[in-house]
């Protein structure tokens, strides 16, 4: 049995075909999201990827930001129960997870049935999102597939004080202004991200394994600082940005069998 997850970001559109339930056949990810053509394009790109048809899909479950507003699936379903899904095909022993996508940050916690049962959201500020770390590449002329690397290069990271994206902003300006190198500032930036959310997850209530969702799980830097903030080992894997994409596929192959 084929059931397809799409999960609908604010910046990315990310899809996984499942087999079974188990096995990922094909994954593809697509820029652009919510009220953007990512959608349909990812949904053509894993289509020819894995060289099925629609017709071969038993069931599709749409996730994330955006799902609310797209109509080709069978099943609309919470972005916190697919990601809470997701991690566990890959981590099936976590009980804490941390999603941190374009325009919010959730720490889900799970029971040992791997039920979920509390969760903890910031979808009001920019600041701890994805969102703050492009606009903050921007202002330093980085690519933001280069901030772990710069942000490795620091020797003493700087201080973001602010929790506001814009104050923020300035804040990175002045210190680029006195001298400050942008190994040290991107360094900071990247503290200052895992030092907002650790704050979520403390509140959330932080059980072990611990596991990173989300495109910014990508950047070791905020791993790093999020795993000392919080003094756990958080577990990593490169499919995490798909990870809402497969619970859906998940929550799919599970409503078709019932």
């Amino acid at each position: 049995m084929f059931t397809l997850g799409l999960d609908i970001g604010s910046t990315t559109s990310k899809s996984v075909i499942l087999e079974d339930g188990k096995k990922i056949i094909a994954k593809a990810l697509r820029v652009g999201g919510l009220g953007t053509a990512g959608p349909e394009e990812v949904i053509a790109e894993i289509m020819k990827v894995s060289g099925l048809n629609e017709s071969d899909i038993s069931c599709s479950v749409v996730t994330g930001y955006g799902r609310n507003k797209y109509e080709g699936c069978n099943l609309e379903v919470s972005e916190l129960t697919c990601h809470a899904l997701g991690s566990q095909i890959i981590f099936p022993e976590v009980r804490t997870v941390i999603d941190i996508g374009g325009q919010d940050a959730k720490v889900i916690c799970l029971n040992d049935s791997g039920r979920m049962t509390n969760f903890v959201m910031n979808d009001k500020c920019a600041a701890g999102t994805g969102r703050f770390l492009d606009v903050m590449a921007n202002i330093l002329r980085a690519d933001i597939s280069e901030l772990e690397v710069l942000a490795s290069k620091a020797d003493s990271p700087a201080t973001i004080s602010s929790t506001c994206t814009v104050f923020a902003e300035s804040e990175v300006i002045s210190q680029l202004a006195n001298g400050e190198s942008r190994e040290n500032v991107i360094a900071g930036i990247c503290n200052s991200v895992a030092s907002r959310v650790s704050s979520l997850a403390r509140r959330a209530g932080v059980k072990e394994k611990v596991c990173m969702s989300g495109g910014v799980a990508k950047n070791g830097a905020v791993r790093d600082a999020m795993s000392k903030a919080l003094e756990v080992q958080i577990e990593y894997d490169s499919l995490a940005q798909y990870f809402g994409a497969i619970g859906a596929a998940v929550y799919a192959f599970r409503s078709n069998k019932k």
